[in-house]
């Protein structure tokens, strides 16, 4: 098993890499077969070293013939393993009905689906239906499916979960809920979209020994890797001062909600931004310094308190806390209007959704309901397809959008798109994209691309709840990522 790699593509390009490996680099699709087999019996043994009675499901196709294999290799290493079938095997071809017959040779028998599902098992491997599943998961397999989801073994899931949309993430009737899936030749986008994540569990990647040169295609996403974030965020040189690390002022923390603001204000300063502002409601302005002092908290009544701290900054943060008071909206009317590399937020964004404007300065953070006000439509429409929301977004608006949630995307007008596979659902809290906001401000600052900033933003919000969850998910704070961000933005 290797890492996940950056590239995240279709189904169909994934199948195409297939082709390119057996057609234009002579590896026979068995020996590819035999690979993956291997590498998902060195995974199981060493996730789950204590289980020594197998169940493995086998459906059609390549899916059930990587079973097959599976079941063979794991009897050779003196696994006990009893194999049920969906799919007669006299009905397979290709490679499968090679993989069956070698299974076969060796002495398996596979038993038929008989509705029951052996209780001594303690390891069920789903290999049942593959990722170019394209309809609703039906008679004897939706019941397998209910079967494996009541048992007590852990499951492993071969390429995909069984019901599994390998594009979409999006369940096709019923899915297999596994513990560990391992997937092979390239990351699809299925993985990692739609209700995916509840259904996938820990992810694991062999490439099969396939030549990098045939996954030279345009990928559906990519994710940022710690290469990336190292490549982005080096070393500062010994010679260096605040004043190389930009300015960012934060504008926001309407009377009564001082705390987005200031969460905002100290993630930007905890990613290394040179020097933050507050510009906020006069009756807390004093609260949030005596809190932080290292923000410099500004009372702003009005546009004209807002003008001079304007003037000297390089990048802002618009939104933490704002609300959508006339206090609130003289200050949009100014922002509207400026110019910098901005970051908008909460209610900015509520108010930009009322006179909608293009920026390609302006990265956007929404998260899924504000996305909807922003696209006039329905927070369900936007869950229900979030690669078209944030499309949608990024060209509605321009610039870039981030539509934040489980498996974040990152769009630019017209550009690539990204999605961010760290975070725990811990991060589903008060306060978290405040956090964003200022780390990506504070990014800018820095001079990354608006971009870089985006995307290594949310990874590196991300990793830092990870690491903030390591104690546990429920109960975590917005603020308890301060404490991790600087571990996090120093790879």
């Amino acid at each position: 098993m290797t890492a996940l790699p950056a590239n995240i593509y279709s189904v169909a390009s994934v199948r195409e890499f297939d082709r390119a490996a057996i057609e234009d680099h002579r590896i026979p699709g068995y020996t590819l077969m035999t690979r993956a087999g291997n590498a998902a019996v060195r995974a199981i043994m060493q996730h789950f070293p204590n289980a020594r009675h197998w169940l493995v499901l086998c459906g059609a196709g390549n899916n059930g013939g990587d079973g097959y294999v599976v079941a063979r290799l794991a009897s050779d290493q003196g696994i006990s393993v009893k194999v049920v079938t969906l799919v007669d095997p006299a009905k397979l071809r290709g490679d499968a009905a090679t993989a069956f017959a070698d299974f076969e040779a060796q002495g398996g028998v596979a038993a038929s689906w008989d509705g029951a599902l052996d209780d001594g098992s303690d390891l069920i491997v789903d290999a049942i239906l593959g990722s170019g599943l394209e309809r609703d998961v039906t008679g004897d397999f939706a019941e397998a499916v209910a079967a494996v989801n009541r048992h007590s073994a852990n499951v492993v899931a071969l390429d995909i979960p069984t019901g599994i949309h390998g594009d979409s993430g999006s369940v096709l009737g019923s899915a297999v809920s596994a513990d560990l899936t391992i997937t092979f030749v390239g990351l699809k986008s299925g993985l990692f979209l739609g209700a995916a994540p509840n259904y996938c569990g820990a992810l694991l990647y062999d490439g099969l020994q396939i030549p990098d040169s045939v996954r030279q295609v345009q990928p559906a996403f990519r994710r940022a890797d710690s290469a990336l974030l190292r490549r982005l965020l080096p070393r500062r040189q010994r010679t260096a001062h605040k004043g190389d690390f930009g300015h960012v002022l934060v504008v926001g923390g309407g009377e009564g909600m001082p705390g987005a603001a200031r969460l905002c204000g100290e993630a930007a300063l905890r990613v290394g931004a040179g020097r933050v502002s507050l510009a906020t409601d006069p009756s807390h302005a004093a609260l949030i310094a005596a809190s932080r002092p290292e923000l410099m908290s500004h009372p702003v009544s009005n546009v004209t308190d807002l003008e001079p701290l304007l003037a000297r900054a390089d990048v802002i943060a618009f939104g933490p806390g704002l609300g959508q008071s006339e206090w609130a909206r003289g200050l949009y009317a100014e922002l509207a209007t400026d110019e910098r590399p901005a970051v908008w937020d909460a209610d900015a964004l509520n108010l930009l959704a009322e006179a909608p404007a293009r920026a390609a300065h302006r990265i956007i953070t929404p998260h899924p309901g504000e996305a909807a006000t922003l696209l006039s439509d329905t927070t369900a429409a936007v869950q229900r397809d979030r690669p078209a929301a944030v499309a949608a977004l990024s060209k509605k608006y321009g610039g870039i959008a981030v539509l934040k949630g489980a498996r974040t995307l990152i769009t630019p007008d017209g550009g690539e798109n990204w999605l961010c596979t760290a975070g725990n659902p811990g991060m589903a809290a008060p306060g978290m994209g405040d956090v964003l906001t200022g780390i990506i401000a504070g990014l800018l600052a820095q001079q990354l691309s608006p971009l870089d900033a985006a995307i290594t933003g949310v990874e590196v919000h991300a990793r830092a709840g990870d690491w903030a969850a390591l104690q546990g998910e429920r109960g975590l704070l917005a603020s308890d990522l301060m404490a991790e961000l600087r571990g996090v933005i120093n790879p």
